[in-house]
C-alpha cells in the first residue's frame, strides 16, 4: 500500500470514528423519540377529553329539557295564570332550566334575564305540519350562527301541543381541537368558536 493510500485510509477511519460513536449514543434517543411524538399524543388525550366532556353535556342539556317539558305537561309548570302555585314568568322558567344544568354547564349571574350561552324557545304549535324541521341559523352555512329571531316564550295550556327547544353554546377549550369539532361561528367572525348543543322535545299538555 503506498503512502498517499495509508494516509487516506487512516483519515477516513478517524472521520468514522465520531458518527460511528454517535450513531451508536442511545442517552437522548426517548428524549427525542418524546419531543417528536408528545404533540400528536396530547392532541389525541385533549381531544377525547373534550369529546366527552361534550357528550355529558348534551347528554344534561337533553336532561333538563326532558325534566322542564314534564313539567310543562303536567301542569307542574304554568303560564297563564299567576294565581296558581306553579306560575312561571319566562325569567324564572330560564333560572329553573340553568339550575338543571348547573354540575356542568353553569349560567352566568344575568343569564336567566339576558341570553348568553343557554337559548330556549317555548311555544304552542297549532298547526302540527309547522313544527320546525331543522336549527334555525342566520346563513346558509351549517356553522352559520343561530337564529334567535323567532324564538318565543309563548307555551300552550291543557291539552294544547307545546314545544320546547334548548341550545347551549358550548366552549371549545382546547385550541388544537377546536377547528375541527366547532360549528357555530358567531356573526363577524371568520371561523368558528363555540360547538352548538340542542335537545328538542314535542308534547301534548295533559288535560289539568
Amino acid at each position: 500500500m503506498t503512502t498517499e493510500r495509508k494516509t487516506s485510509f487512516w483519515k477516513s477511519r478517524a472521520l468514522r470514528g465520531p458518527f460511528r460513536r454517535l450513531l451508536g449514543d442511545r442517552k437522548g434517543a426517548t428524549a427525542i423519540e418524546f419531543a417528536l411524538l408528545a404533540l400528536p399524543f396530547f392532541v389525541i388525550v385533549f381531544a377525547s377529553i373534550e369529546t366527552f366532556v361534550a357528550f355529558a353535556g348534551e347528554q344534561l342539556l337533553a336532561n333538563a329539557t326532558d325534566t322542564l317539558a314534564r313539567k310543562i305537561r303536567t301542569g307542574e309548570i304554568t303560564f297563564d295564570d299567576s294565581s296558581k302555585p306553579g306560575f312561571m314568568t319566562e325569567t324564572q322558567f330560564r333560572q329553573a332550566f340553568c339550575d338543571e344544568i348547573a354540575i356542568l354547564m353553569p349560567c352566568s349571574a344575568t343569564e336567566a334575564a339576558e341570553r348568553d350561552k343557554l337559548y330556549l324557545d317555548v311555544r304552542n304549535i297549532t298547526d302540527l305540519t309547522q313544527f320546525p324541521p331543522a336549527v334555525p341559523r342566520v346563513g346558509s352555512s351549517s356553522s352559520s350562527d343561530l337564529d334567535t329571531s323567532g324564538f318565543k316564550f309563548a307555551p300552550g295550556g291543557a291539552g294544547a301541543f307545546t314545544m320546547v327547544r334548548a341550545y347551549y353554546r358550548w366552549e371549545v377549550i382546547t385550541d388544537l381541537v377546536r377547528p375541527y369539532v366547532t360549528d357555530l361561528r358567531p356573526a363577524g367572525s371568520s371561523m368558528p368558536r363555540d360547538f352548538l348543543m340542542v335537545a328538542t322535545a314535542t308534547f301534548r299538555n295533559e288535560d289539568y
